[in-house]
């Protein structure tokens, strides 16, 4: 989940510039990148003067390098140690296919003379608006120019890596739907071509299928021996039936097997009411679990919020999860619960919590016969929230920010809870109920909602909205 961006370097050139920029450029960025996790390529410095880019021929070499190094990079960071050249900048980048941070150096003020100036100040403007002309996606952050070497570039590149990594996430992104979408609920509807044209594709699979391979399933399976014993480390099970207990694991062999037999990214499962009366367990911890490993696991059938589960997942690099906005909390306008029957990985909770029966879906199928919820608490901590929905054609999504807070919620609570503090929270539930968002949200800890909304509405053409702004 945490693996960070590499990046192809890009470095422009004007020709009346002295050549050190240029040679200065090449030794202290790649340094920056090294020192903070990133692997990087960039273009020999005998294949062009200095290895920079000014010439459209010479961009013409950068693009080949980039075509014999397709795949092997992730965004690519394009440096102005100098004022740069248009021409050279566009024929290197029009085909690059991901996404650009355009980084300009910054001038000393004792060093203006026509010698030593760089004026990327300026040339800046020019490479953004050929890019611009050309319809060429890219990533401008401020201050406007900013040494490599800088904390506030380091701010800057962590924000790109994000940015990289959620596009990256969406490339070939595929969701399983195990089982219908989940009768009660048309609120979780969802446009599968839609998806598609977004780059989501969404494989089907019959909740009958998988319950006929979890009872068929070999008792002496090696999958599944590891399977329990995972799930024994992973949280408390004491008063957990054994039967329930040997079910749950052989739901979890089986979804590993849909995962890996179709390559998926995330699921959404169906989770009541047939796993309940056919097999006697609730599928929650198996969610939460899935999701501390960074597959993402949505419960309900909710598709598009395994979509936002996957933003958050890609950009964070931790887990995410997905909850119910469920409580107001007394009369504090900006508090609520959020909460869920357990898709919550132990990672985002306090301890590792400890199994029961689902004492909402007792009341429906009778007591013994739903274990699996996890009960637990949030821990404190920073979260991006958000979702997406399918509309007309289109995939929205909205994101804000806030945080867990250590505020009690009372003992009679169970599942997995916290209080969360968001900032103008009535603004975003209104956002919510007036356009068409699910009851439910998905959460990651960290801020990273300006990273995902750029990765999703820049690049990928998704339209996001960010309801807290006044």
């Amino acid at each position: 989940m945490s693996q960070k961006s590499k990046f192809a370097l890009f470095f422009g050139n004007r020709g009346f510039f002295p050549a050190s920029l240029q040679i200065e450029a090449r030794e202290e960025l790649p340094r920056v990148l090294k020192s903070l996790g990133h692997e990087f390529i960039m273009m020999d410095e005998s294949a062009t003067r200095y290895g920079a880019v000014e010439t459209r021929r010479e961009g013409e070499l950068f693009a080949e390098f980039l075509r014999q190094n397709q795949g092997n990079y992730d965004g690519v960071i394009l440096s102005l140690p100098n004022f740069g050249d248009e021409n050279g900048a566009i024929a290197a980048l029009k085909k690059a296919d991901v996404p650009i941070l355009i980084q300009g150096y910054p001038d000393d003020l004792d060093k203006m003379a026509p010698e030593v100036r760089r004026d990327a100040f300026c040339g800046k403007f020019s490479v953004m608006d050929v890019f611009h002309q050309h319809n060429v996606k890219y990533s401008v952050l401020q201050p406007h120019v900013v040494k490599p070497s800088s904390q506030r570039f380091t701010e800057n590149l962590d924000h790109f890596d994000q940015v990289c990594r959620v596009v990256k996430g969406f490339q070939h992104l595929a969701i399983g739907s195990i089982g219908a979408r989940t009768t009660a609920f048309k609120s979780v509807r969802f446009d599968e071509v839609a998806l598609e044209r977004g780059g989501i594709t969404i494989e089907t699979f019959d909740l009958a299928d998988v319950i006929y391979r979890v009872k068929k399933l070999a008792a002496d399976n090696k999958a599944l021996a590891e399977k329990r014993q995972d799930l024994h480390n992973y949280t408390t099970w004491e008063g957990v039936p054994e039967a329930a207990f040997e079910n749950i694991a052989r739901l979890g062999v089986i979804i590993d097997e849909i995962i890996y037999e179709y390559q998926l990214d995330a699921i959404a499962i169906r989770c009541w009411m047939e796993l309940q009366q056919q097999l006697g367990i609730s599928p929650c911890v198996l969610l939460g679990y899935l999701n501390n490993t960074g597959k993402i696991a949505a419960c309900e059938v909710d598709i598009c919020n395994a979509v936002a589960m996957a933003a958050l997942t890609f950009a964070s690099g931790k887990p995410a999860t997905i909850l119910d906005w469920n409580n107001n909390y007394g009369e504090d306008d900006n508090k609520c619960i959020l909460f869920h029957c357990g898709p919550v990985p132990v990672d985002l909770m306090v301890d590792k919590g400890h199994i029961s029966d689902h004492l909402i879906l007792c009341n429906s199928v009778g007591k013994n016969k739903s274990f699996g919820c996890m009960v637990g608490r949030i821990a404190p901590n920073e979260i991006t929230f958000g979702s997406t929905l399918t509309e007309n054609g289109v995939i929205k999504g909205y994101f804000g920010s806030g945080k867990f807070t250590d505020d009690p919620i009372p003992s009679t609570f169970f599942g997995c809870g916290g209080v969360a503090e968001i900032q103008h929270l009535q603004d975003v539930l209104q956002y919510v109920g007036l356009n068409g968002y699910r009851h439910h949200v998905a959460l990651s800890t960290g801020k990273h909602v300006e990273p995902v909304k750029e990765a999703l509405e820049k690049y990928l053409g998704y339209e996001v909205v960010i309801p807290q702004r006044e």
